[in-house]
């Protein structure tokens, strides 16, 4: 009998959505206003920051994934660049668990907009978020990315409608741009870091892509073109975003919002927040829609080599989906989700991916000794990963220290 296999159906243009679902919901339709609590006006920098650290390490998943087109993308390149299968098992839960926690940290950011709409118990809607999500996820990879790229639609429209109303706060600021401009003192430079701690969340997606290219057409080209897009498109309009903020709320506003989004729509045009509260319940569900189907992927590719419970890989018949995969990393999601706050989860999987993003970058530096170049693939020069290595680690260390 021949196993099912999981099938080839998504190219540039899904792959693009599913990434920029990822990370345009992941952060700033919920962070943007914790950002400012730490950063102030230095946020604008930190969101900046943030997009030059994960860019280095970005460039570095595109040779790894035309060298390596497979399900729990980390966990393969760790083993092919250090050769360590206990580390190899270890960067492959490790990556699962980020995406549960991001998941968790996305259920309470789509509770805050939910409850600018209707008095629910936070915990009941939280319970709700979560089985929709298990059930969209079970529906078929098509199905559940092209869900998803309509929501992506969505939330890039309630980005740009931002934009849109606040383009006079932009032209006309209410708040100098020279307090946007660090000096050299120490107190700015630290509150950029450790504002792009944070804000890095809002970039955290681009890797999440690697981990459905045993779906992806023609992997090798296809992700050069995808997770470069998506870069450039998020980092545009986080940068603009950062902006209308600021310009549109105090600090204070916005560090104690829950629905960041809602609140600039309100103060910018006098009116309640519908639509854009709806837009924001759409965009927050995408991201944790997606990084749900991440962390199913993950655990079925760590189950199909045999370094998780082999039940785990298997795969439905009917829509070629990892039915008890997906199941087992809602259940998980959903006990991070009842336990830890916003901040917390958010913080945690920073830190997470901060840590995946090093070694993946080290096992790129190591693998690229042992084949320099490959014909047909997307090479990278080996500073790359280097700068990804250093970036990284100096994020983590500000965080740390």
């Amino acid at each position: 009998m021949i196993k099912p296999k999981l099938s080839r159906e998504l190219g540039v243009a899904l792959l693009l959505f599913y990434g920029l679902g990822n990370i345009l919901g992941a952060g700033i339709y919920v962070l943007i206003g914790k950002v400012a609590s730490i950063a102030g006006y230095m946020s604008v920098a930190s969101f900046l920051l943030s997009s030059i650290i994960a860019g280095f390490t970005a460039f570095s998943y595109i040779e790894l994934a035309s060298r390596y087109p497979v399900s729990a993308g980390e966990a393969v390149y760790v083993q092919e660049g250090f050769g360590k299968k206990y580390l190899s098992i270890s960067i492959g839960i490790f990556i699962a668990i980020s995406g549960l926690v991001s998941v968790a940290a996305l259920s309470h950011g789509f509770v805050g907009y939910l409850q600018e709409f209707i008095n629910i118990n936070t915990y009941v809607a939280l319970i709700l978020v979560l089985a929709i999500l298990v059930l969209i996820s079970l529906a078929g990879i098509k199905q559940s990315i092209i869900a998803a790229s309509v929501l992506t639609i969505i939330e890039i429209f309630g980005l740009l409608l931002i934009i849109f109303l606040g383009f006079d706060n932009i032209v006309n600021p209410t708040v100098e741009y020279t307090k946007f401009i660090p000096d050299i003192a120490a107190s700015d430079i630290s509150l950029i870091f450790l504002g792009s701690f944070l804000a890095f969340y809002a970039f955290i997606g681009f890797e999440d892509m690697v981990n459905v290219a045993e779906e992806v057409k023609s992997p090798t080209t296809t992700y050069p073109k995808a997770i470069i897009l998506a870069l450039i498109i998020s980092t545009t309009l986080y940068f603009l975003i950062a902006v209308v903020a600021i310009q549109s709320l105090s600090l204070e506003q916005l560090s104690n919002s829950n629905a960041p989004f809602s609140d600039i729509y309100r103060q910018i045009t006098g009116n309640d927040p519908i639509l854009i509260t709806v837009i924001g319940l759409f965009a927050v569900i995408n991201g944790a829609l997606i990084q749900l189907i991440m962390a199913s992927r993950v655990v079925y590719g760590l189950a199909a080599k045999g370094w998780l419970p082999s039940a785990l890989s298997e795969i439905s018949k009917k829509n070629n989906i990892p039915v008890k995969a997906t199941i087992v990393v809602g259940i998980i999601a959903l006990i991070f989700t009842l336990f830890l706050d916003l901040i917390t989860l958010a913080s945690i999987t920073s830190l997470m991916i901060l840590i995946i993003f090093t070694l993946v970058n080290l096992s790129l530096i190591l693998i690229k000794r042992k084949t320099p170049n490959i014909d047909g693939i997307y090479i990278v020069p080996v500073w790359v990963p280097w700068c990804g290595v250093i970036l990284n680690t100096l994020l983590i260390s500000v965080k740390l220290f």
